[in-house]
């Protein structure tokens, strides 16, 4: 039994790290390939748990070989464009000027229920509201409605302010996240400044938010009465 325990904790720490090495995509954004190496990987991985007489490079192996030669694939298709067309494809245009194109619908087997149901996901619910929709390799669609269903933006508006990152968290439970600090162009400084106003150390902090404009939000851990300041 303990063999089998250890077995299957060495290959989910490799299949961890064979899906952190092959990128950051999630299962819906995967394309064509790296679906079909998520997919064996998975199924290669639980022969050598099953099967005990099987030797644990069994598994090991083949999984570093797929997650490698996915890594190569992708490489390559940045090099080469046609490589990647063959490999992802391409994005198919089934909208434009407000048109549906039936034969291009037709072409990747994309029902009125596939795309209404797309629509429907970005809360949109009439055809007349769509300008430009395309099917994205992923299979995902991308839709650009008209400019009247547009929603107002600031400059749509005439509304004029400075563009910033959003506020990052540079408290975790009491522990300072340097990378995240470092992002908003401020110190730990800034950090003890605020700590020592809210009267408060850090391991009173449950999280802390800070912009590179010095404003901040802070919840304070259970142990410090949990509630929000700002």
């Amino acid at each position: 039994m303990a063999v089998v325990f250890i077995r299957a904790v060495i290959l989910y720490l490799l299949l961890v790290f064979s899906v952190r090495f092959m990128g950051k995509h999630q299962i819906g954004e995967l394309q064509p390939s790296e679906l079909a190496v998520t997919i064996l990987i998975s199924n290669i991985a639980t022969l050598p748990v099953e099967d005990m007489s099987m030797p644990l490079f069994t598994g090991v192996i083949p999984i570093l070989t797929l997650a490698g030669l996915d890594v190569i694939m992708s490489w390559l298709g940045i090099k080469s464009r046609r490589l990647r067309n063959l490999t992802c494809g391409k994005p198919v245009v089934i909208i434009s000027n407000g048109v549906i194109d039936q034969q291009k619908m037709r072409d990747i087997r994309f029902t009125v229920d596939d795309l209404m149901e797309a629509l429907h996901s970005q809360s949109i619910f009439d055809l007349k509201e769509v300008q430009f929709a395309v099917v994205e390799t992923t299979g995902a669609v991308s839709v650009y409605q008209k400019y009247e269903y547009r929603t107002a933006s600031n400059g749509d508006m005439g509304l004029r302010n400075k563009s910033s990152d959003p506020p990052e968290v540079v408290i975790d439970q009491g522990k300072i996240v340097k990378e995240a600090l470092k992002r908003t162009g401020r110190d730990e400084k800034r950090v003890n400044d605020i700590l020592k106003k809210e009267k408060l150390s850090l391991k009173d902090v449950f999280l802390m938010t800070l912009d590179s404009d010095g404003e901040y939000s802070l919840v304070k851990s259970d142990s410090c009465g949990g509630e929000k300041r700002k």
